[in-house]
């Protein structure tokens, strides 16, 4: 597989496009909220270390057969982000595996922001020689699940870092 390399998205009313350094500063306030952390633990970065580790997310993975995948969403009537898409993509068995995350800033929740970008992401993924994707949730993130679930995603039963493994086949 070669490496794949982040394409904007345009869906019905976002624009997921590709991770830049320079959104650092504006991603820092979005993503300010400790709440966002309540399941995957740590703290909101300051600018300064979202600038590192977006320097670091685009400069790739260090792996030649894995791709770091970010996308920024923009919400396109207001211009404004609100939130991160991304998606792990590497070798497994007989064709690709993308694994996939999500995130929207608290100010933007509840308004299926998360699920029309993780919808677009798994389509563009689609059109890509991914053949399974795959989501690690926390059994307690309800909000999580409902995206997972609305962009076609199913639990798998499987356990990973105290986690549900959901997972989709892309039909290949």
């Amino acid at each position: 597989m070669s490496v794949l390399a982040a394409q904007a998205i345009r869906t019905k009313r976002l624009d997921l496009l590709p991770l830049h350094v320079e959104h650092a500063e504006e991603m820092a306030a979005v993503l300010s909220d400790p709440a966002l952390h309540t399941f995957i633990g740590g703290t909101p970065d300051t600018p300064q270390a979202l600038r590192s580790r977006y320097l670091r997310l685009t400069a790739g993975s260090p792996d030649p057969a894995v791709s770091w995948l970010n996308w920024v969403v923009r919400l396109r009537d207001t211009s404004c982000l609100t939130g991160t898409v991304q998606a792990t993509v590497g070798p497994a068995g007989q064709g690709s595996t993308a694994e996939v995350a999500w995130v929207v800033g608290t100010p933007w929740q509840r308004r299926g922001i998360a699920t029309e970008a993780a919808r677009g992401l798994i389509a563009w993924l689609g059109r890509q020689p991914v053949h399974t994707v795959i989501a690690h949730i926390h059994p307690d993130h309800r909000a999580s699940a409902a995206v997972a679930a609305a962009a076609g995603l199913t639990p798998s039963g499987e356990w990973h870092d105290g986690e549900i493994r959901w997972h989709l086949s892309t039909g290949r």
